[in-house]
């Protein structure tokens, strides 16, 4: 059902409220804002690359004499969970329950990670340690509000065998008791077809919300799924197909369900909203509810993150997204790796 069934020819005008060109009733508001406080009983699964999102901030006041770049004085650093332990930090702001499975090393940002999973009183259980690679790690160097550049440490070869197998038992244990498997594919090597082509099946036959976020892979080995959230450049990748007009966004839509059967289709496309699509032929655009835009660092992390809780409390997929869509806005309004809380959605809602 659309979003227009919401609202009745004869309902009042000035209890609806738009949301870009879609009308948001106050029954559809008190449906989402009791949808957001149902989130705080749902447990997800979320498996992924594990990334240590560093930031350097300072400020510049001269161009170095070495090269034509700018000096930045460093005035702090902090550390946060990048990657699916992102969309699992993205979950506990929310009110959910998630258990992270990944890959970390005995290194410091290894430990970071660690620490940081501990002091959002996140479960560590899921941790595997492979020492054979370091643990992935992003530096940000930003000066004032501006991104100077960004440095990356990471290795992207396939895990052991002895590693993939102790993930497949991890997961197997936990599944039976979450609400919802979350697959986090940052292409880090830790997400595979031998991984999913067990647990994925596994998890829909138990009757689990299964959610991916992909990357450049073969999208086959994303099924079956409830909802795939590609961008819109991923989307091309998967569809080859360059995505110009409303059109070809349907066409690549119609390649991407048809390859990978999945349930449901979010295509994210960052200041044009998001468009979802279902193998029926049905399709709703959202607009982006965005205000102002600091950083888009960890948008399609907090999407995900918050359709899966929501659909795991009972959404459709299109309150769902609607949810997801408030949430990308207040994100990208931050600066940094960050996430949303219940009372930060619940306000965004109740002022449409």
């Amino acid at each position: 059902m659309g979003l227009a069934a919401n609202v009745s020819p004869e309902q009042p005008e000035r209890t609806r409220k738009k949301v870009g060109n879609m009308e948001l009733t106050e029954k559809l508001k008190d449906k989402l804002i009791e949808l957001i406080k149902d989130f705080s009983n749902r447990r997800v699964l979320v498996m992924g690359d594990l990334i240590l999102d560093r930031f350097v901030w300072g400020g510049v006041s001269r161009i170095s004499p070495e090269a034509p770049v700018p000096v930045v004085v460093v005035s702090r650093e902090e550390v946060r969970l990048g990657g699916a332990g992102n969309v699992a930090a993205n979950i506990r702001a929310l009110g959910g329950s998630p258990l992270l499975v990944g890959v970390i090393s005995n290194d410091e940002a290894g430990e970071k990670i660690e620490q940081e999973m501990e002091r959002l009183a996140m479960k560590t259980s899921g941790l595997l340690l492979d020492l054979g690679r370091p643990t992935t790690m992003k530096t940000r160097i930003i000066a004032g509000h501006q991104q100077v550049c960004r440095v990356d440490q990471e290795a992207r070869a396939p895990m052991s065998e002895e590693l993939f197998d102790k993930a497949g038992n991890c997961l197997d244990i936990n599944l039976a008791e979450t609400d919802a498997l979350l697959v986090s594919d940052y292409g880090k090597g830790f997400i595979n077809r031998k991984l999913l082509v067990d647990v994925l099946p596994k998890a829909k036959k138990m009757g689990k919300i299964v959610a991916v976020d992909p990357k450049f892979q073969d999208y086959r080995i994303y099924s079956p799924c409830t909802i795939l959230t590609p961008n819109k450049k991923e989307s091309e990748f998967a569809s080859r197909l360059r995505i110009r007009n409303e059109q070809s966004l349907k066409q690549a839509a119609e390649r991407i369900l048809k390859k990978t059967q999945a349930d449901n289709l979010l295509i994210t496309r960052g200041e044009d909203g998001m468009s979802l699509f279902r193998p029926t032929g049905y399709s709703r655009h959202i607009p982006t509810s965005a205000r102002e835009v600091f950083d888009v660092t960890g948008a399609g992390d907090t999407v995900i993150a918050c359709m899966t809780l929501a659909m795991s409390a009972g959404a459709n997929p299109e309150e769902a997204a609607i949810l997801a869509n408030f949430a990308a806005g207040i994100v990208v309004g931050k600066l940094g790796t960050a996430s949303v809380t219940p009372a930060e959605l619940i306000q965004v809602i109740r002022r449409h």
